[in-house]
């Protein structure tokens, strides 16, 4: 197979030939169609997530169709088309594995970091862990959703702990804001986008797709926020995210990797407003987010890049080259 590698944390990722990988024991091997190039994917390559091998294939928003089916798995054919995410695999037995919170398993493994992922043309994934996609999504679309979807729906879950939102705020108008926003929009709230300032195009996609204000993350909404989603990576939001919500409001950090929150006075935080994280996401966010994404019409806006170029297309997504998601074919 084909595959682009990374050797080393700052490293350009190396095409290489090697031979197929068999699946083993409640495994499938995949034939990847897309996938799709996640910041997250970037703190890998960038050595912010620390190696944990001595090489890997990066990717975790894959699309491929199965070629080889495992030992003792009865529920996937060859020929069916599934969706590999970043939880690769986790231990069924800790505690937040046996409370439904999977996403918190204390031995969990990761697609394209603690295990080969998607800049492929094959990949092997454990086969509870490949999902069935909505045939309304063509291989491109489906690809962002597959981590920027899931996790921006996590998130979306999670601000709504506190009560109704009706105002929100994301943080960061990049693939996973722009296919939430097309969520939330759709249920009826208010949708404030926050760019790098002078980002008029992510701005533009923000107005196009149903936001009711879009400007630099350094302005203040026209209105109080009920929550605010931040998937930009900068712990400096964190205080200006606070400043913008309304008393009670909740301030979610939806990154798995994030520059330090500066410290900021107590009154940001006072009047019970909450900040909390999300980590990782579940193959139950999964079931629920896929077909709801479908059914409300969710867009993935994408550029398309070779399998040969995705050190192009992660340069491109450091620099804020391009509005939307970057899809690998």
């Amino acid at each position: 197979m084909f595959a682009m590698t990374l050797d080393a944390p700052g490293q350009p990722l190396r095409p290489e030939w090697r031979s197929d990988p068999e699946p083993g024991p409640g495994e499938l091997r995949l034939v990847v169609r897309a996938c799709g190039v996640c910041r997250t994917d970037l703190h890998v390559v960038d050595g912010e997530l620390a190696p944990r091998g001595s090489s890997v294939i990066p990717g975790h928003e894959v699309v491929g169709v199965v070629d080889a089916v495992g030992r003792d798995v009865t529920e996937v054919e060859r020929g069916e088309r599934r969706g590999v995410s970043w939880l690769g695999q986790t231990c069924g037995q800790c505690r937040y594995c046996t409370e439904d919170r999977e996403n918190l398993c204390d031995a969990p493994v990761f697609t394209g970091w603690t295990r080969d992922g998607g800049y492929a043309d094959r990949i092997v994934a454990r086969a509870e862990a490949c999902v069935p996609l909505p045939e309304t999504f063509s291989d491109v679309a489906a690809a962002p959703l597959l981590c920027a979807g899931l996790i921006g729906y996590r998130c979306w879950r999670k601000a709504q702990e506190g009560g109704p939102v009706e105002r929100l705020g994301l943080y960061g108008f990049g693939a996973a804001a722009h296919l939430l926003a097309q969520l939330a929009i759709a249920q009826g709230q208010r949708v404030h986008a926050f760019t790098r300032t002078g980002d008029v195009e992510a701005q533009g996609l923000a107005r196009a797709l149903g936001c009711v204000w879009a400007g630099g993350s350094e302005e203040l909404p026209p209105e109080p926020l009920d929550a605010a989603i931040l998937f930009a990576p900068v712990g400096a939001l964190v205080p200006q995210a606070l400043r913008a919500v309304r008393k009670a409001g909740t301030v979610v950090c939806g990154g798995i990797h994030m520059s330090d929150i500066p410290s900021f006075p107590y009154a940001l935080l006072w009047e019970e407003r909450r900040l909390v994280s999300v980590a990782n996401l579940t193959r139950r966010d999964a079931r629920e987010y896929l077909p709801l994404a479908a059914r409300v019409g969710v867009r993935s806006h994408v550029k398309v890049y070779p399998l040969r170029e995705a050190n192009t297309a992660l340069a491109d997504l450091r620099r804020g080259a391009f509005t939307g998601a970057a899809v690998l074919v």
